[in-house]
């Protein structure tokens, strides 16, 4: 009997200390999902061009499909690069922070020039041509995955760079579910914001009040906005993140002076309002700034990126 209570002692103090890495893993990754906030929103606001043109009853089926890419991404080939990294060349994280923030100040920028400057693009022309549809949809999903797989790189990343962990284990672990959580909240996400204006079309024609019938007619009216408030959220978020990033890496790189200078503007602003203000304000200047040297960046890889980097690519990959 004495064995028995012993044994039962044993399995309950490895019951707490597996409830309490449990909640380790719970509040580090959502301290380190937080660090991912700028990515995940405009992995979300990409995503839905990606239906455009299909009828509706293929667009779950098609965020079905990337959702799954986007977990293998993550979970199959990301997560143990990540783990490599973070255990024999954490050196590396650093620079390739810095990589994925560019990408994403040149992403962020392109957006806004091509808003400023339009301009005809053969390859855009090209894809949204009129083709087989089977074959347009593998494309589209092709397509996504691939973009996701880059977000992907960098929200794996950042999360990596925040996680304060104690084993490999449990770094791992936090990881994985920042990639299942992430995943399922911009896809979910995704899935809400392509189906709303079918809901809204719905309750127009068959709702039984007259109040129902007109959420309808609201939802169907708010969804174009909504998109283009998603849009131009997530070219924010971009050029905040990526901006944030490169400033960052450089502080850690031995290069300071940037990220000190803004940090004394931000704090100049944010005091120079009620302190009740001071918190929001000094945070909202330093992310202003953050994304005002992200655009510059990003202006600055446009050339780079279309004149060198992008045919040099395309020449290894052309078939």
């Amino acid at each position: 009997m004495s064995g028995l209570l012993a044994l039962l002692d044993d399995v309950a103090g490895i019951a707490k200390v597996a409830a309490a890495s449990v909640d380790d893993v719970a509040a580090a990754a959502g301290k380190a999902g937080a660090k991912t906030a700028g990515v995940i929103i405009d992995d979300a606001a990409v995503t839905p061009k990606y239906l455009q043109g299909f009828a509706p009853a293929r667009e779950l089926p098609i965020i079905w499909r990337i959702t799954r890419g986007s977990l293998f991404n993550k979970l199959i080939l990301l997560l143990p690069v990540a783990m490599l990294l973070a255990n024999f060349a954490p050196w590396a994280i650093t620079p390739l922070l810095m990589l994925g923030g560019s990408y994403l100040c040149f992403e962020g920028a392109e957006k806004i020039f091509h808003v400023l400057f339009p301009h005809a693009s053969h390859a855009i022309d090209e894809d949204m041509s009129i083709k087989d549809p089977g074959h347009l949809e593998e494309q589209k999903i092709k397509g996504a995955i691939k973009t996701d797989f880059i977000l992907s790189a960098e929200i794996m990343t950042i999360a990596l760079a925040a996680i304060e962990a104690p084993t490999v284990w449990m770094q791992a672990a936090t990881l994985a579910v920042v990639a299942i959580g992430v995943t399922l909240a911009v896809y979910g996400s995704v899935a809400l914001i392509v189906k709303m204006d079918d809901v809204g079309l719905f309750l127009a024609q068959n709702a039984l009040t007259s109040p129902g019938r007109g959420l309808g007619r609201g939802l169907v009216k708010f969804m174009p906005v909504l998109m283009k408030i998603l849009s131009v959220v997530g070219t924010a978020a971009m050029l905040w993140v990526g901006g944030s990033i490169i400033i960052h890496g450089l502080e850690v790189l031995g290069f300071g002076w940037l990220g000190h200078l803004i940090h004394d503007w931000a704090y100049a602003v944010g005091h120079a309002v009620p302190e009740a203000w001071t918190g929001a304000v000094e945070w909202a200047a330093k992310a202003a700034m953050d994304g005002v040297f992200g655009l510059a960046w990003g202006l600055v890889l446009i050339p780079l990126a279309t004149k060198v980097i992008g045919p040099v690519i395309g020449k290894f990959t052309q078939p």
